[in-house]
């Protein structure tokens, strides 16, 4: 269900009353908030794009991102079994299953709220999905078992290389019944599940298959609980170490499979499970760890839309985190830099941004469509009021903050330019056919010369708090780009630019 056009036709309005507030940070908002400052519909187009340059395996005839090649084409051999494909995390040439999964439930949720507003880029948004879900299908072919990384990251980090030259090892680790891994299969499970409804008109004997999987693989979770990183400790820690537990990824699983499903079996494992899976009403991270604050925004739909009474709690929970984001309301827990942009951490603090923001639009609809607010202590919150907020941080990211600098590359006239990355650092093949080795690319990481190679649509891990940015390769924190935080981005960027009539 969409905004009402009478809705959509007020916004700018609201817009501009609400940034005249001082109910969040304003510094460095543009002079006329009711116009659009960005051209949304171009940084959608590239937030997309950007996922092209982190495919791993065979590119197909239509890769637009023409200076990546085909890379790790015998992914899987090691353990007879086919693993080419998916997407290469961040700068570096592993593939890390559970962020993987995680970004393409995000994707798949962007097109699920937005994708009936994308036009041309929803057949572009689809195939960055099914790029992901294809190697999902992969890694769950058998049954109790899942192929959750491909690559030895320490080594990996060792070199400095194309992926098209890779010579590490490919190492790869799974998860079985008697070395579980609920939260990376339960965000499987979510992944599949998610895609399935992306893909139900599209593609219904795809859809089918991905449901079908996924109610497989989620069984698979809840049955042998247990952590990854507890089996994988030395080969997932501490780069994609779980620290928030697996119960979170179980009710987020459990979340997506019933509403694929509509199967009361999933209704009431929630029901049931609902109070021991959750976390405390503060704990408001949302990212590629910790689901607990998606879970409640998706779940908070089936209560304030389609009135399942049984699920009001995750209203209020839904509500607690939209206060804690709002400074001077009550509970408000959120800091923000002077410029501000919603800060959690120092390290890719970016994808909170696009994954808080993608969730305040997503709550936005939600309660416009169910006529309701959020009461936060005795103040009441509208849906404009969370858009505005979002909207906020996107701008920030597009270029409204003190450096006056995109934090997409390829949007705008001042964007990074020595990004973490090692494709967009190192020439292509296109100009240095021969193999850059293992340790010879160091020379060009630690230079200051810009990448040769523009990986358009990157979202890098953005300024520190106070909202320095040094635009250093060896700068993993600040200017590494990583595909969870573009994959929330492109659900905020296509209600954007449906509001201000740029789709």
């Amino acid at each position: 269900m969409t905004f009402s056009l009478f809705f959509a036709t007020f916004l700018s309005l609201f817009f501009t009353l609400l940034l005249h507030c001082n109910a969040f940070p304003t510094h460095y908002h543009s002079p006329h908030p009711h116009f659009a400052t960005h051209n949304y519909k171009d940084a959608l187009t590239k937030s997309i794009l950007f996922f092209e340059g982190q495919r791993s395996g065979k590119l197909p005839s239509n890769q637009r991102m023409s200076w990546r090649k085909d890379s790790a084409l015998s992914d899987g051999s090691t353990m007879h079994v086919d693993l080419v494909g998916g997407y290469y995390d961040a700068g570096d040439n592993v593939k890390f299953g559970f962020p993987m999964a995680f970004t393409t439930t995000m994707l798949s949720w962007s097109v699920i709220e937005f994708g009936g507003l994308m036009k041309n880029e929803l057949q572009n948004a689809r195939e960055a999905i099914r790029w992901g879900t294809d190697y999902l299908l992969k890694a769950t072919a058998h049954p109790n078992t899942i192929y959750v990384q491909v690559g030895e990251a320490t080594k990996d980090h060792a070199c400095w290389e194309r992926p098209e030259d890779m010579d590490t090892p490919r190492s790869v680790f799974k998860i079985d019944a008697n070395n579980p891994g609920s939260e990376v299969a339960a965000e499987t499970a979510a992944a599949l599940a998610a895609a399935s409804l992306v893909f139900r008109r599209s593609d219904p004997t795809y859809s089918k298959l991905l449901l079908s999987r996924a109610i497989r693989v989620f069984q698979f979770a809840d049955k042998y609980r247990g952590t990854y990183s507890n089996v994988l400790k030395t080969i997932v820690c501490p780069f994609y170490c779980d620290y928030s537990g697996y119960q979170d990824e179980l009710l987020w699983g459990a979340a997506w499979l019933h509403k694929a499903t509509k199967n009361p079996l999933y209704l009431n494992y929630i029901q049931v499970n609902g109070k021991i899976l959750g976390a405390a009403d503060f704990d408001n991270t949302f990212g590629w760890d910790n689901k607990h604050v998606g879970a409640r925004i998706l779940l908070s739909k089936e209560f304030l839309i389609e009135k399942v009474q049984s699920l009001r709690d995750y209203k209020g929970h839904a509500d607690n985190f939209v206060c804690s984001l709002i400074p001077g309301a009550s509970f408000s827990s959120t800091q923000y830099t002077p410029g501000g942009l919603l800060f959690k951490m120092s390290d890719s603090n970016m994808q909170y941004v696009t994954s808080t923001s993608f969730l305040l639009l997503t709550y936005a609809k939600y309660l416009t469509a169910s006529h309701m607010k959020v009461n936060c202590g005795g103040t009441t919150v509208t849906p404009r009021t969370l858009i505005t907020i979002a909207k906020k941080q996107v701008d920030y990211l597009l270029g409204d903050n003190p450096l006056r600098m995109s934090y997409m590359v390829g949007y705008g006239p001042r964007y990074p330019r020595r990004i973490h990355h090692r494709g967009s650092s190192l020439p292509s093949i296109a100009v240095h056919p021969e193999k850059i080795q293992c340790s010879a690319g160091f020379s060009v990481m630690n230079s200051q010369s810009p990448n040769p190679n523009i990986l358009v649509g990157a979202v890098v891990g953005g300024p520190d708090l106070h909202d320095r940015f040094p635009d250093e390769r060896s700068d993993y924190e600040q200017s590494e780009p990583a595909t969870y935080i573009n994959a929330p981005l492109v659900g905020s960027l296509t209600y954007l630019a449906h509001s201000f009539g740029q789709l």
